[in-house]
């Protein structure tokens, strides 16, 4: 089934959720798409056609250059546990950094980790249900603290360099927003 915003009955699956997964593409047919799994209490429902997400630094940077490309994203979640069902939220989203006026406003919906490198923010146009009855049941066993010891290792200015060294393009040459 397709809706136009976010239910309250949808909000409630989806901060039900330990885990989403985020999909962009460049426009051209040469490019790769993206397909990046997400966790840590990083989503957020802001309106019913708006989304957000705390993302942290990785060894790409692929959703923000697509989105500074052209805008298209797509977030998944399916529920793994509890009642069957996968959820997609189609729509355009944008990259939002710490030198950005609404950076502060956006940034108080989380709990900021040493790795945030970007909120991610989304305008929802469609959002569909569907069943889900092969997605298998897993038990949530907890999160994991690799990201905030690598970055705790890293220190601010190892994470600067990080960014600069490796979150600049993309793999297809796209450029983020950064420095």
């Amino acid at each position: 089934m397709f809706y136009s915003s976010i239910s309250d009955k949808h909000r409630e699956f989806i901060n039900k959720q330990k885990m989403f997964f985020v999909g962009t593409a460049p426009v051209g047919a040469e490019g790769h798409i993206n397909l990046s799994p997400k966790g840590l209490d990083s989503f957020r429902v802001l309106g019913p056609n708006t989304v957000a997400y705390m993302d942290l630094i990785g060894s790409g940077n692929e959703t923000a250059a697509h989105l500074l490309e052209n805008g298209r994203i797509t977030i998944m979640l399916c529920s793994f546990d509890g009642p069957p069902n996968i959820m997609r939220l189609y729509g355009t989203g944008r990259a939002v950094i710490p030198t950005d006026a609404d950076w502060p406003a956006l940034s108080a919906h989380f709990e900021l980790k040493p790795a945030t490198r970007q909120i991610i923010v989304a305008e929802i146009h469609k959002l569909q249900n569907s069943c889900g009855y092969s997605v298998p049941l897993y038990e949530y066993a907890g999160e994991r603290d690799h990201a905030d010891k690598w970055a705790d290792k890293k220190g601010a200015g190892g994470l600067e360099k990080y960014i600069r060294d490796n979150n600049r393009v993309s793999m297809d040459g796209l450029p983020t927003r950064f420095f």
